[in-house]
């Protein structure tokens, strides 16, 4: 049976709280990382960059949670009010989806951030390996200028490093990334998982360390991709936090704070096991 996990956006604590989810259900015999393909975005794409390395959960755990281990995050300025008073004006001059993207695009070319190598480097330190994985793995990211999506995978010939940091550039938080030419943003600027590019997997399991709800509009809902997945034939899980998770990744997922907490919450949420795909 052929199987894809798809690994949703969520910041630093989304990161942790998924590594820690993808532990515990290992733990409690129901390791969903062997699958066919990981379909990585933002906060996902790192998760799957890390799984796809071949290093062992418990590692990649350790590496959430020590912080000799931890990655040389940025603390970001993120005020969640602010920014999503700033999403909203935005958002409000403009209709479809696609417009969206272009109008969030715009966004985040105009903003002030970290300078891109600094937040490069950030990147650098939170993948056990730089290269492409030889199994398959899917990277979401948008084009800021037209605003379509980008899949990257190890035949696009893109670095596994420029892949991951343009899957995570939060506009307004983090630079855009030139790729070949072009810049990009987050992939969750099309959706918060892309759970639609698992169409064609028998069985689907999709991680939102955020939540169902989409930040941003979207050609279909998530409830919508999901029924197209269930109506191709897929079996689904998805696998949210839970109240002490939501608890443990707090207001601010941008915070690397959060990281220890929030992956012991996954961690605790994913030894529970008892995930059923239907």
């Amino acid at each position: 049976m052929s199987r894809a996990l798809v690994l949703g956006g969520g910041g630093v604590a989304g990161i942790a709280w998924a590594t820690g989810l993808l532990t515990g259900l290992a733990e409690a015999g129901q390791d969903v990382t062997g699958a066919d393909v990981l379909i990585g975005t933002s906060a996902g794409a790192a998760v799957a960059a890390q799984v796809g390395s071949g290093l062992p959960l418990p590692q990649l755990y350790a590496r959430q949670t020590d912080p000799s281990l931890q990655a040389a995050e940025i603390a970001a300025e993120f005020d969640p009010e602010k920014f999503g008073e700033e999403f909203a004006a935005v958002l409000a001059e403009v209709g479809t989806a696609a417009e969206t993207r272009q109008a969030m695009g715009k966004y985040a070319l105009a903003a002030e951030t970290v300078p891109e190598p600094r937040r490069r480097a950030v990147i650098e330190s939170r993948l056990p390996s730089h290269e492409w994985p030889e199994r398959a793995v899917k990277i979401v990211a948008v084009d800021a200028e037209t605003g379509e999506p980008a899949v990257f995978d190890r035949t696009s010939g893109v670095p596994l490093v420029d892949a991951v940091e343009a899957s995570c550039a939060v506009p307004g938080v983090w630079p855009v990334v030139p790729i070949n030419g072009k810049q990009y943003v987050d992939g969750g600027v099309r959706s918060s998982a892309n759970a639609d590019y698992a169409t064609g997997f028998a069985q689907v399991t999709v991680v939102v360390p955020m939540g169902a709800a989409e930040v941003f509009p979207t050609e279909r809902s998530f409830d919508q991709v999901l029924a197209d997945l269930r109506s191709a034939g897929a079996k689904v899980a998805v696998l949210e936090p839970d109240e002490a998770s939501v608890a443990a990744i707090g207001p601010n997922p941008l915070d690397p704070g959060t990281r220890a907490a929030a992956a012991a919450a996954g961690l605790a949420q994913g030894q529970r096991g008892g995930v059923v795909w239907e």
